[in-house]
């Protein structure tokens, strides 16, 4: 499902380390060595080069790239080469200083990763932040936002495929009679979506759609302007389909009307060694055009040959 080209021959990580700092050396910087390097190396490999290299000239890879780079292929190079943990804790502590009730990205992190990735976030977001993510959150959210994303974020879930199919009967029937009295922010609501399995949680809305007729999401587009629903489908969609909901934000994010730089390169960086594949497919379904031509026609210069290399187009 990843999309990550590993050559099947990789140099040495001294090798890698070198190459890197040769790069930054003399006049101007070598793009395209850095993205033949970061742009093909799994997280493994990532992690491991910024040690040796920090071991070897006594700087962090980060603070040269930062140093050299500019822009948004900076920004793409710097969230790719960070460990997955650190990255999320970044992106996280971000989204929480830009909050605006429209921003997804804290539903993204806690609800498309599984519930060990969360808590490794979580973990990295003290140690680099010397504070918890909840608190952040809370700090910066208020009334209903603040009561779904801190329970969202808290959670550590089963990760199993275990169902319980009278739970799920029970709970949809709770769910439906809930949004029919448009008591979206109720306590069982947050509750059922902040806490049960992802696949618990899936059982439970198949039984929702089989038993009342309609997508639960068709359901919570009373008010298509109200941000609160916009954030709780947005929380559904992460939670049992990652793909389509990343794909949706790509969608977006190229569009006639400019590109929004910070959603393509987070989709990119953050799903390049999980389910870009997957991602790409659909897609391709829903548009009728690959994604690499889309991100080809709508971005340029080292930007685009590094999101292409993570999206595994073959020429970059």
């Amino acid at each position: 499902m990843s999309t990550l080209c590993v050559p099947s021959l990789v140099p040495s990580v001294a090798e890698d380390c070198e190459q890197l700092r040769k790069a930054f050396s003399g006049w101007g910087t070598n793009e395209d060595l850095i993205i033949s390097i970061l742009g093909h190396r799994n997280f493994e490999q990532r992690k491991l080069i910024r040690q040796v290299y920090a071991e070897t000239y006594g700087e962090d890879l980060l603070k040269a790239l930062d140093k050299e780079l500019s822009n948004d292929f900076e920004r793409v190079v710097l969230i790719w080469t960070l460990d997955p943990a650190e990255r999320d804790a970044y992106l996280a502590n971000e989204a929480t200083k830009r909050w605006t009730s429209s921003n997804q990205v804290l539903v993204e992190i806690a609800c498309t990763r599984s519930p060990k990735e969360l808590l490794r976030a979580r973990e990295a977001y003290h140690a680099r932040f010397k504070k918890s993510l909840e608190e952040d959150v809370a700090y910066h959210t208020t009334g209903d936002f603040r009561k779904l994303l801190v329970a969202l974020v808290s959670s550590y879930r089963y990760g199993g495929d275990d169902v319980n199919l009278t739970l799920a009967k029970s709970e949809a029937k709770l769910l439906h009679e809930k949004i029919s009295e448009k008591a979206y922010n109720c306590d069982d609501i947050i509750r059922i979506l902040s806490t049960r399995s992802k696949a618990q949680v899936n059982a439970t809305l198949n039984q929702y759609k089989n038993e009342f007729g309609n997508d639960i999401n068709k359901d919570l587009k009373e008010d298509p302007k109200d941000e609160f629903l916009c954030l709780l489908r947005a929380t559904i969609k992460c939670l049992v389909n990652p793909e389509k909901y990343f794909e949706k934000v790509l969608r977006l994010s190229i569009n006639k009307r400019g590109t929004d730089e910070g959603a393509l390169t987070r989709v990119v960086a953050t799903r390049a060694e999980v389910d870009m594949k997957i991602i790409k497919e659909e897609y391709q379904k829903r548009n009728s055009v690959p994604l690499d031509r889309a991100i080809a026609k709508d971005t340029n210069g080292d930007y685009e040959n590094m999101l292409l290399a993570l999206i595994g187009h073959e020429e970059a």
